[in-house]
């Protein structure tokens, strides 16, 4: 089997035999990374066609650079995303870059995490928590 992915470089369609999802798959447009263990910031354009296409759990910490609660989840949420490489992608949207993304996903405050795969929503999770309590709640929608 394979699964679906969006690079979050170029925005290309992937598909990436599940038996190399854990090997570091590239894109084959951009040649960047596929599953990286870093959160990767993208555009309003992006994520909605990674949230459109990716068949492995994208999770999304919707923040702004003025919030402090969100600057301090950055760390966790960094380490999360290094816990879960391969089982799940971490992305970051700034939210004062894109304020149309609060009316598109419903956003009432910031920090928010919100996991997509296949075109739905999985889960949410409202305000800063700590990197522990962020593997734990990703790890229920990750791939094992």
């Amino acid at each position: 089997m394979a699964t679906r992915l969006t690079c979050l470089s170029c925005g290309q369609g992937n598909r990436v035999p599940d038996e190399k999802l854990s090997a570091r798959p590239k894109c084959g447009t951009c040649g960047a990374p596929l599953i990286r263990d870093t959160p990767t910031d993208v555009s309003l354009d992006l994520l909605e066609k990674a949230v459109r296409i990716d068949e492995l759990p994208l999770v999304v910490d919707f923040w702004a650079s003025w919030c402090g609660p969100c600057r301090m989840m950055g760390l966790a949420f960094a380490g999360a995303a290094r816990t879960l490489a391969g089982r799940a992608r971490f992305a970051k949207l700034d939210t004062e870059a894109y304020p149309q993304a609060g009316q598109i996903y419903g956003i009432r405050g910031i920090p928010l995490l919100i996991a997509f795969r296949a075109g739905r929503e999985l889960r949410r999770q409202a305000g800063a928590v700590p990197e522990t309590a962020i593997v734990e709640w990703a790890s229920g929608m990750a791939r094992t």
